[in-house]
Order: structure tokens, then C-alpha cells, then sequence
């Protein structure tokens, strides 16, 4: 029997969303009273795991002859596609002076990497404040 690529996996190609689950655990950790600080630092430091190497992007690592970068599909921020070389290209980027400005600019490439990128930041802010005294629920 032959099955698609989505249903492959244990969780039926769902494995790689379970960001977003977290995203609104987060949410409701804010709003729920019962939270501590504890909780929602976990909780942010999952989104923000998610974010730089599983939620489903575009690779955008810099390709010959396209100003655009790759096309394919890729896991995290951080993370190229399924080309070893892209992997190396995206991480490189984020090291060389010269080409921090176009992983920057590739952050908010289209809508799932805007997406994922405001993720990231808002999860980075909420574990930070979680911890200030006064502002996280405790």
C-alpha cells in the first residue's frame, strides 16, 4: 500500500505543527492565574524551539541565477531544505557580517515565515517577562 508523504509519520504528518499546540498553551498560561513563571518559560523556550528547527518554511538559502533563494520546503528558521549544502548556507549566513542582512530579510520572506519569525519573537519576550517580578501571573 502505498501512502502519501503526510501520513507517514506517527502522528500522520501533524508531528511537525505541534508548535502551534504550544503556541497556545502559552496563550492560555498568560491567561490562566494558576500558571507560574516555570510554565511559561517551558512553554516559550518550545515555541521557540519549533520556530528555529521545525515549523514548516521556505528555505530561501541563496541560489544561482534566483534573487529569491531556494523554493523548497523547509524545517525552522534556522534549518535549510533536504540539500545538505542549504543547511550549511542558512547557518552560514547567520555568521558572516556580509550576509546576516539577507537572513534577516529572509525572516519575513513570505506569510509562514513572517508567521513563524513573530512566533519566535513573541516567545523569546514571553519567557524573558516571565520572569520579571510584577509582570508574569504567579
Amino acid at each position: 500500500m502505498v501512502t502519501s508523504g503526510a501520513r507517514r509519520g506517527r502522528l500522520g504528518g501533524l508531528g511537525q505543527w505541534w508548535g502551534i499546540l504550544a503556541g497556545a498553551l502559552l496563550i492560555a498560561a498568560w491567561i490562566n492565574e494558576a500558571a507560574g513563571p516555570v510554565v511559561i518559560a517551558v512553554l516559550s523556550a518550545a515555541v521557540l524551539l519549533w520556530s528555529f528547527f521545525q515549523a514548516p518554511v521556505t528555505c530561501g538559502a541563496p541560489v544561482r541565477g534566483r534573487n529569491d533563494g531556494c523554493r523548497n520546503n523547509a524545517t525552522g528558521l534556522l534549518m535549510g531544505c533536504h540539500i545538505r549544502q542549504h543547511r550549511w548556507q542558512k547557518l552560514k549566513m547567520l555568521i558572516l557580517r556580509r550576509q546576516f542582512r539577507a537572513f534577516c530579510s529572509g525572516l519575513f520572506s513570505d506569510g509562514k515565515a513572517t508567521l513563524v519569525t513573530l512566533a519566535a519573537i513573541g516567545s523569546f519576550l514571553s519567557g524573558l517577562v516571565a520572569f520579571i517580578p510584577g509582570v508574569a501571573v504567579s
